[in-house]
C-alpha cells in the first residue's frame, strides 16, 4: 500500500469532518459552562486555561484509546451537566476543596466500573427505549437546524441545501460540504470576527486535594449522579442504538481512572458523549461501520489540539457564528435521527413506552439537578413496566364465549375479530 493510500485509509474526509463538527459542536455548547465553572471556583486565568488543557488530555486519551481498542466509536467528552452544577454549586469553595471533590467523584465512577452494577442496569434496557432516548437527547439539534432559519438565513439555508444536493451527488462528503459552504456563507454576511482571536498555549497548573466531608458530599456525589444519569448513561445508548456492543464497565473504570489522575490539573469530569457521539457513530462519518471508530479517534486528536489552545478556544467562541455551529449539527444527526426513531417505534409491544420516553427526554426537564435523559428513561421504563403488567393480566383471563342460538356448546370468540393493540 502507496503512503498515500495509507494516508486516505487513515484519514477519510468524511471521518475527519465529522470528527471536527463533533469537537466544534462539543466545545461551543459547553466551554462557556466550563469556564463559568472554574471562575466560580476562584480559578485565575492560568488555572482556567490548565483545567481546559486536563480536559482535552483526558479527552483524547480516552477517546483514541478505547476506540482503538474495541474498534468502534467511543467518543468521550466533559461532563457538561456536571459543569453547570460545579457553575452553581462551587461558590465559596476553594480550589482545593473542589479538586477533592473532582477525586471523590472520579473514584465513584471507577468503582461503578469495576463492580459491573452500571453494566447489569444497561443490559436489562430495551433497545426501542435506548433509541427513542437517544432520538430525544438529539431532538433539539435536529429542530435548531431549522429554528436557526428565522434570524440567520443566509447561513442555514444554504447548509441545508447544499447538504441534500451532496446527498444525491456526494454523500460520503455531504456534511464536509455542507460545512463548506456554510463558512463561506457565514464569511460572506459578516457573521466572523476573527479580530477577537487570541492564540496562546495552555500550561498545567497543579493543586493539590483537599478532602473536606461536607464538599465531597455536596459537589462530589451530585457530581457522580449527574455524570452517570446525564452523561453516561445517554452515551451507552447512543452505542448501542448505533449497533456498537461495547462492555461498559472497562469504559467506566479507564474514564474514572483517568478523571482521577487529571483531577488535580482541572479535569472535574470525563464520560461517555452523547450527542457528539452520535455524529460520530452515524452514516456521515463512514459508510462502513467497522471503519467509523477512526472518526473517535481524530475527535480525540482535536480536543487534545483545543486543550492545548487552552485559552484560545474561548476567544475563538466569540469569534465564530452560532447560526454556523447549529446548522451544520442539524445535518450532520439528521441520518442517526431517522434511524433512532424508526427504531424507537419497529416494535409494536413497547411503543407506547418508546414514545414516552422520546417526548420526557426532548422535554428538556430537570428534576433534583439531575437532566431528561435519565428521566424519560424512567418514564419509559415505568410505561413498559406498567404495559407488560396490563399484558400479562390479559393474558392469563379466560377467553370471552360466545353461545350460538343453533348449539348449545359453548365457542371461542374469533382471536382475529378483535382489533389489534395499537393499530
Amino acid at each position: 500500500m502507496s503512503p498515500l493510500s495509507r494516508i486516505r485509509a487513515a484519514a477519510p474526509p468524511s471521518t475527519v469532518a465529522a470528527a471536527l463538527i463533533a469537537v466544534t459542536v462539543g466545545v461551543t455548547s459547553a466551554a462557556a459552562i466550563v469556564f463559568t465553572a472554574a471562575r466560580a471556583a476562584g480559578a485565575d486565568a492560568r488555572e482556567v486555561s490548565s483545567w481546559m488543557l486536563a480536559l482535552g488530555v483526558g479527552i483524547a486519551v480516552t477517546s483514541a484509546g478505547l476506540s482503538l481498542r474495541y474498534k468502534a466509536p467511543v467518543l468521550t467528552s466533559w461532563s457538561t451537566p456536571g459543569a453547570a452544577l460545579l457553575a452553581t454549586s462551587l461558590t465559596g469553595v476553594s480550589m482545593e476543596k473542589a479538586v477533592g471533590a473532582f477525586m471523590f467523584s472520579a473514584v465513584l465512577i471507577t468503582l461503578s466500573g469495576l463492580t459491573g452494577w452500571f453494566a447489569r442496569v444497561m443490559d436489562r434496557i430495551p433497545v426501542p427505549l435506548a433509541s427513542a432516548l437517544l432520538g430525544g437527547v438529539l431532538l433539539d439539534f435536529g429542530t435548531g437546524l431549522f429554528s436557526q432559519m428565522g434570524g440567520s438565513f443566509a447561513i442555514a439555508f444554504p447548509v441545508f441545501v447544499l447538504y441534500l444536493l451532496a446527498r444525491r451527488l456526494l454523500p460520503r462528503y455531504a456534511v464536509l460540504v455542507a460545512l463548506g459552504g456554510g463558512v463561506v456563507a457565514s464569511v460572506l454576511t459578516g457573521g466572523w470576527h476573527l479580530e477577537r482571536v487570541r492564540l496562546s498555549l495552555a500550561q498545567p497548573v497543579f493543586t493539590a486535594p483537599e478532602f473536606d466531608w461536607k464538599v465531597l458530599i455536596s459537589v462530589g456525589v451530585p457530581l457522580f449522579v449527574v455524570t452517570m444519569a446525564s452523561q453516561n448513561l445517554p452515551g451507552v445508548a447512543v452505542l448501542r442504538a448505533s449497533g456498537y456492543e461495547v462492555p461498559v464497565s472497562p469504559v467506566l473504570t479507564w474514564t474514572g481512572a483517568a478523571q482521577a489522575v487529571l483531577a488535580p490539573f482541572g479535569a472535574f469530569g470525563l464520560n461517555l458523549a452523547a450527542i457528539t457521539a452520535a455524529i460520530c457513530t452515524g452514516d456521515e462519518a463512514h459508510p462502513d461501520r467497522r471503519r467509523r471508530y477512526l472518526a473517535a479517534v481524530w475527535a480525540g486528536f482535536f480536543y487534545l489540539c483545543v486543550g492545548l489552545l487552552g485559552a484560545t478556544v474561548a476567544s475563538l467562541l466569540t469569534a465564530m457564528p452560532h447560526a454556523l455551529v447549529l446548522a451544520v449539527a442539524g445535518v450532520g444527526l439528521l441520518a442517526t435521527i431517522e434511524a433512532s426513531l424508526a427504531s424507537a417505534l419497529s416494535d409494536l409491544a413497547s411503543r407506547e413506552a418508546a414514545v414516552v420516553t422520546f417526548l420526557a427526554t426532548a422535554s428538556g426537564v430537570t428534576l433534583l439537578g439531575i437532566g431528561s435523559a435519565f428521566w424519560g428513561l424512567l418514564a419509559g421504563v415505568l410505561t413498559s413496566v406498567i404495559a407488560s403488567v396490563g399484558r400479562g393480566r390479559r393474558a392469563a383471563a379466560p377467553a370471552p364465549v360466545a353461545v350460538s342460538d343453533s348449539a348449545s356448546a359453548p365457542q371461542p370468540v374469533a382471536a382475529a375479530s378483535r382489533t389489534p393493540e395499537g393499530a
